[in-house]
C-alpha cells in the first residue's frame, strides 16, 4: 500500500497548491450549473446545486474514454463508495456495493439498490438481481448514481438508485467501429450509427464479447444489440426504444483456501453456467404543456429467459449410503452419487408504465404522477445425480428429476409526488412523498404442490425532507432524510424455511411470510469549487429494519429470513481539479455495516458455532456491533488522466480496500485452527491500473491498457464452508475428512488489451 499513500500525499500537497493558487487569483467563482433528473422517467432537470444529496455522474466523455468491459467495472474505476465483490470470477457476473448496499446477478445476495434504464425498471422481478450483461455497455449516453433511501425511485432503492439513459440520433450524426483483444483469449468488437433527418433521429449500436477467460473452463460470450429511434416535433417528443442480449456466462465462483495456494487458476467445480436471452422494448413519450409544464409517459415490456447449470456436490452425500470407504465408481475412486447437477430455467416477463406531469418556474419545482409494474415469472429447478470427473466437472447420472415448479407474480402500483421550493434564492427545500403497494404471489406447479402457494401484500408510504443552502458563492451545504422498502421477492418467499434450504440458483421448498424491509437515511454535506478544484464531503446514517438475509447452509444452499436491524453509516471524501494537461481525482469511502439486533444465524463452518449457549449447534450469536460480511471499511480510488499533447493521453485508475469478512463469519468470531482452515476474513489490497489513448489521422486512434500492473495476488470477496477435496483436487470419499475452510473470490491476474477504433 505504500505507493498508494505516497500517490495520496502527492495529490495532496497538489490540492493545497491549487488552494493557494486560486487565492492568488481571487478565483472564488460560482460553480458551472449542472441539471439532473430526479425521476425514473424523464421530466424537468433540476440544477444538480439544489439536489439534497452527493449525487455522482458519469458522463458521455468518461464513457467513451474508458475501456471498461462491463459496467461494474466502470463503476468502480470511477464512483467513490462503489465496491465490487468479483464473486464469480466474471467481468459480468459481479457483485456491486454502494455505501455498504449491494445489487448482484446472483439470487441469494441481499438486493439494496434499484437500477434503472431510460425509466424501466431492471431488476428482475423473480429476485431483484440485476443481470450487468443485459445493460447495452455501448448505447450508454451517462449514468446517475443517487444515494439514499430516495422514495421517488421505488421499490428496492434502499441504499440508492442507478439511473442509466442511453443515446439518441438527435444528440448528433456520426458512427464508430472498434475491436479489442488481449489476455486470456478476449476479444470484442462493437459499431454503432447515429443519424438525424429533421425531427427524426435513429440510434443503433451492437456489441459482441468473448474470452475465454483466465480461469479453468471459464468460456463467456455476451452479444447486444440496441436501437432507439426518436422524434422530436415542436411541443411532442417520442423515443422507442428496443434492446436485445444473448449471452453464455461462465462464473466459477469461488475457491477454497487449500485449492488456491496451489493454483490460482483452479475452480472448485464444473460447469457453472448461465444463458440469458433479453427482449426490452420501451416507448418514452413527453409534451410540453407550455413552457414551464411538461406531460411525460412510458411504456415497457421486459422478457428475459434464463437456464442456469451448476455443478454442484451432492448435499445428500454427507452420512448417506454411499459415505465412506467402499463402493468405488468405474474405478476411478469415486463413490456414488457424489455430485448433482443442478438446472433452472426460468422465463421472467415485465410490462408497465408510468404517466407524471412536471412543472418548474423561478422558485417551484413540483413532480406528481403514478406508475404500474407486474411481472410473470415461470421457474423449474431439476437435480441430476452423478460423481465427478478428474478434473470435478459433474458426470451426468441416469436424468433430471424435478424438484420444484412455480409461478411467481407481483403486482406493484405507486403513487409519488415530489416538490422544490426555493423561499430565497440560496435554499432549496424539496420535499417527496411515494406510496406502495405491492401483491406477491407464489402458484406451486411442482411434485410438492402446494407447498409454495403464497398470496402477500405489502403496504408503504415512504416521505423524504431535504435542503440545499448556498453558503457562499462557492460552498453548498445539504442535508435530508429518507425512507424507502423493499418487498420480498417471489424467490425469497419461496426460500424461507430453515428445515429446507434451497439449491442456489434456488429450488424453493416452502412458503413462510417474510416482512418487508424497510430502510431510513440521514445524509447531511458540504460541497464546493475553488478555482478548477471540486469538492465533496458527507456523512450519511442509514439503518435497515427487518432486513432480508440469505442464510447458507452448505456451499450450495440457504434460506432466506427476516434480521431485526442493520445499519450502514459513515463518510465520503471527494476531491477533482483540471490543470493544464493533468485531470485528477481522489474518492475517500468509510463504510461502516453493523448488525443491530442480537439472534442466532446457522453457520456450520464457522469454528465458534455452537460455543453460546442460546444458539444450537451448528449455529453463532451474531449481536450488535458485528460487521456485515462483504463490506471493507475503508477504500480509496486515486486516478488521473494527463494529455501528452492533442494526440496521447495517458490515464492511471488505482483502487485500494481494506480487509472484509466473508460470510458465514457474522459474527467476526471464527479463527483458524484444528478442523478450521482459513481466516475468515478476506485481506486488504490494492490495484493498479494504466491505460493510453493514441489519435491518429483521419478518425483512426489506437488504446492499449494494462489492469492490476503489478499482478497482484488478491481476492475480493468470500466465503466459509466444506472443502470435500484434498489440495490436490481430488474428492475424498469419507465425509470424516472433509475440511472447513475458507473460500475465496481470486482477483483477475494482470491483463493487457489492444484496441483500435476508427470515428466517422
Amino acid at each position: 500500500m505504500h505507493w498508494v499513500l505516497m500517490a495520496f500525499a502527492g495529490l495532496g500537497a497538489t490540492t493545497a497548491w491549487a488552494a493557494d493558487k486560486s487565492q492568488t487569483d481571487s478565483a472564488l467563482s460560482l460553480p458551472a450549473i449542472e441539471v439532473i433528473g430526479i425521476l425514473p422517467v424523464k421530466g424537468l432537470d433540476q440544477p444538480k446545486r439544489d439536489i439534497p444529496s452527493s449525487i455522482q455522474s458519469i458522463d458521455q466523455r468518461t464513457m467513451r474514454a474508458s475501456d471498461a468491459a462491463s459496467l461494474p467495472e466502470l463503476m468502480n474505476a470511477r464512483l467513490n463508495g462503489v465496491t465490487v465483490n468479483e464473486i464469480q470470477g466474471n467481468p459480468f457476473q459481479a457483485d456491486v456495493n454502494y455505501r455498504g448496499f449491494t445489487v448482484s446477478p446472483l439470487l441469494g445476495t441481499p438486493q439494496g439498490l434499484s437500477v434503472y434504464q431510460d425509466g424501466v425498471r431492471i431488476n428482475e422481478p423473480f429476485g431483484d438481481s440485476v443481470n450487468w450483461d443485459l445493460i447495452p455497455r455501448q448505447a450508454i449516453a451517462s449514468i446517475d448514481l443517487i444515494p439514499g433511501s430516495n422514495p421517488l425511485f421505488g421499490l428496492n432503492t434502499l441504499g440508492g438508485a442507478l439511473s442509466i439513459h442511453t443515446r439518441s440520433g438527435l444528440d448528433g450524426a456520426g458512427s464508430s467501429v472498434e475491436t479489442e483483444g488481449g489476455s486470456f483469449g478476449r476479444r470484442t468488437a462493437s459499431a454503432d450509427f447515429s443519424g438525424k433527418v429533421g425531427e427524426r433521429g435513429v440510434y443503433i449500436a451492437g456489441t459482441t464479447f468473448r474470452e475465454d477467460g483466465w480461469r479453468d473452463f471459464s468460456p463467456s460470450k455476451v452479444d447486444q444489440l440496441f436501437g432507439k429511434l426518436s422524434h422530436h416535433n415542436g411541443p411532442l417528443e417520442m423515443d422507442l426504444t428496443w434492446t436485445h442480449a444473448t449471452t453464455d456466462l461462465t462464473g466459477n465462483g469461488l475457491l477454497p483456501g487449500s485449492m488456491l495456494q496451489v493454483r490460482r487458476e483452479r475452480i472448485f467445480t464444473q460447469p457453472d453456467r448461465t444463458q440469458n436471452r433479453l427482449n426490452l422494448l420501451s416507448i418514452n413519450t413527453g409534451y410540453w404543456l407550455d413552457e414551464e409544464s411538461r406531460l411525460s409517459a412510458m411504456l415497457y415490456h421486459r422478457r428475459n429467459r434464463t437456464q442456469t447449470l451448476n455443478g454442484d456436490v451432492n448435499d445428500e452425500f454427507e452420512g448417506g449410503p454411499n459415505d465412506g470407504d467402499t463402493g468405488a465408481n468405474g474405478g476411478l475412486g469415486f463413490n456414488n452419487e457424489t455430485a448433482a447437477n443442478n438446472r433452472t430455467r426460468s422465463t421472467q416477463s415485465s410490462w408497465g408504465g408510468a404517466l407524471q406531469w412536471s412543472r418548474q418556474d423561478d422558485n417551484n419545482h413540483v413532480a406528481f404522477g403514478a406508475a404500474y409494474d407486474a411481472s410473470r415469472t415461470s421457474f423449474s429447478q431439476t437435480t441430476e445425480e452423478g460423481i465427478f470427473d478428474a478434473q470435478r466437472g459433474v458426470i451426468q447420472g441416469s436424468g433430471e428429476i424435478l424438484d420444484n415448479q412455480l409461478i411467481g407474480t407481483t403486482r406493484n402500483g405507486s403513487l409519488f409526488a415530489t416538490d422544490t421550493w426555493k423561499p430565497i434564492s440560496v435554499l432549496a427545500i424539496t420535499t417527496s412523498l411515494r406510496y406502495n403497494r405491492t401483491r406477491v404471489a407464489t402458484h406451486d406447479q411442482g411434485p410438492k404442490a402446494p407447498a409454495l402457494e403464497g398470496d402477500f401484500i405489502y403496504t408503504k408510504l415512504n416521505p423524504s425532507l431535504g435542503a440545499s443552502w448556498q453558503l457562499t458563492p462557492a460552498v453548498m451545504a445539504f442535508a435530508s432524510a429518507g425512507q424507502g422498502n423493499r418487498a420480498p421477492s417471489p424467490v425469497e418467499l419461496g426460500c424461507a424455511d430453515p428445515a429446507n434450504p434451497c439449491s442456489l440458483p434456488n429450488a424453493m421448498q416452502s412458503d413462510p411470510y417474510l416482512k418487508q424491509v424497510v430502510t431510513r437515511t440521514l445524509e447531511a454535506g458540504l460541497r464546493g469549487q475553488s478555482g478548477r478544484l471540486k469538492w465533496n464531503a458527507a456523512a450519511f446514517s442509514a439503518e435497515n429494519h427487518d432486513d432480508i438475509l440469505f442464510v447458507g447452509t452448505s456451499t450450495s444452499q440457504g434460506y432466506f429470513t427476516n434480521f431485526g436491524r442493520t445499519r450502514r453509516q459513515g463518510a465520503q471524501l471527494d476531491l477533482s481539479a483540471q490543470y493544464g494537461a493533468m485531470d485528477w481525482r481522489v474518492g475517500y469511502s468509510y463504510v461502516k455495516a453493523t448488525y443491530r439486533s442480537s439472534a442466532c444465524l446457522l453457520s456450520p463452518d464457522n469454528s465458534s458455532r455452537g460455543m453460546d449457549a442460546r444458539c444450537a449447534a451448528d449455529e453463532v450469536h451474531v449481536q450488535p456491533g458485528n460487521r456485515l460480511p462483504g463490506i471493507p471499511l475503508h477504500s480509496l480510488k486515486l486516478g488521473a488522466d494527463y494529455a501528452f499533447n492533442d494526440r496521447w493521453l495517458m490515464t492511471a485508475n488505482a483502487t485500494g480496500y481494506s480487509r472484509q469478512y466473508v460470510r458465514g463469519n457474522e459474527n467476526n468470531a471464527h479463527q483458524a485452527g484444528g478442523k478450521f482452515f482459513g481466516s475468515g476474513e478476506a485481506k486488504g489490497y490494492a490495484v493498479l491500473d494504466l491505460g493510453v489513448r493514441v489519435t491518429l489521422d483521419r478518425g483512426w486512434a489506437l488504446s492499449g491498457r494494462v489492469n492490476n500492473l503489478f499482478d497482484r495476488h488478491y481476492a475480493s470477496a468470500g466465503a466459509l464452508g466444506q472443502n470435500p477435496f484434498n489440495a490436490a483436487g481430488m474428492f475424498q470419499t469419507h465425509s470424516g475428512q472433509w475440511q472447513h475452510e475458507t473460500f475465496y473470490a481470486p482477483g483477475a491476474p494482470r491483463t493487457v488489451y489492444l484496441g483500435l477504433r476508427l470515428t466517422l
